[in-house]
Protein backbone atom coordinates (compact mmCIF):
# COMPACT_ATOMS: atom_id res chain seq x y z
CA UNK A 1 0.00 0.00 0.00
CA UNK A 2 2.88 2.86 0.72
CA UNK A 3 4.63 1.90 -2.50
CA UNK A 4 1.16 2.71 -4.24
CA UNK A 5 1.36 6.04 -2.61
CA UNK A 6 4.68 7.50 -3.68
CA UNK A 7 5.10 5.50 -6.95
CA UNK A 8 3.31 8.63 -8.48
CA UNK A 9 5.59 10.71 -6.81
CA UNK A 10 9.00 10.19 -7.69
CA UNK A 11 9.58 12.78 -10.12
CA UNK A 12 8.38 15.62 -7.56
CA UNK A 13 11.76 15.96 -5.20
CA UNK A 14 13.35 16.93 -8.47
CA UNK A 15 11.35 19.95 -9.24
CA UNK A 16 11.33 21.14 -5.67
CA UNK A 17 14.91 21.04 -6.17
CA UNK A 18 14.50 22.68 -9.24
CA UNK A 19 12.43 25.68 -8.31
CA UNK A 20 14.12 25.63 -4.54
CA UNK A 21 17.47 26.21 -6.61
CA UNK A 22 15.79 28.82 -9.02
CA UNK A 23 14.83 30.58 -6.02
CA UNK A 24 17.91 30.56 -3.70
CA UNK A 25 19.81 31.99 -7.19
CA UNK A 26 16.94 34.97 -7.64
CA UNK A 27 17.33 36.00 -4.25
CA UNK A 28 21.14 35.95 -3.83
CA UNK A 29 20.99 37.85 -7.20
CA UNK A 30 18.83 40.42 -5.55
CA UNK A 31 21.11 40.80 -2.94
CA UNK A 32 24.05 41.51 -4.36
CA UNK A 33 22.66 43.85 -7.02
CA UNK A 34 21.29 45.89 -3.66
CA UNK A 35 24.37 45.71 -1.24
CA UNK A 36 26.54 46.63 -4.11
CA UNK A 37 24.83 50.23 -5.14
CA UNK A 38 24.48 53.14 -3.46
CA UNK A 39 21.58 51.40 -0.88
CA UNK A 40 23.92 48.77 0.19
CA UNK A 41 26.57 51.13 1.64
CA UNK A 42 24.06 52.95 3.61
CA UNK A 43 22.78 49.67 5.29
CA UNK A 44 25.40 48.70 5.64
CA UNK A 45 26.86 51.47 7.26
CA UNK A 46 24.28 52.13 9.54
CA UNK A 47 23.87 48.57 10.64
CA UNK A 48 27.40 48.65 11.58
CA UNK A 49 27.36 52.05 13.77
CA UNK A 50 23.94 50.66 15.71
CA UNK A 51 25.64 47.56 16.39
CA UNK A 52 29.00 49.72 17.65
CA UNK A 53 26.50 52.02 19.76
CA UNK A 54 24.53 48.47 21.24
CA UNK A 55 27.97 47.35 22.16
CA UNK A 56 29.26 51.21 23.87
CA UNK A 57 31.88 50.97 21.17
CA UNK A 58 31.11 53.86 19.04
Amino acid sequence: MRAHRTAGQQGITTAEYAVGTAAGAGLAGLLYKMLTGGFGDQLLRTLFDHVLSLLGIG
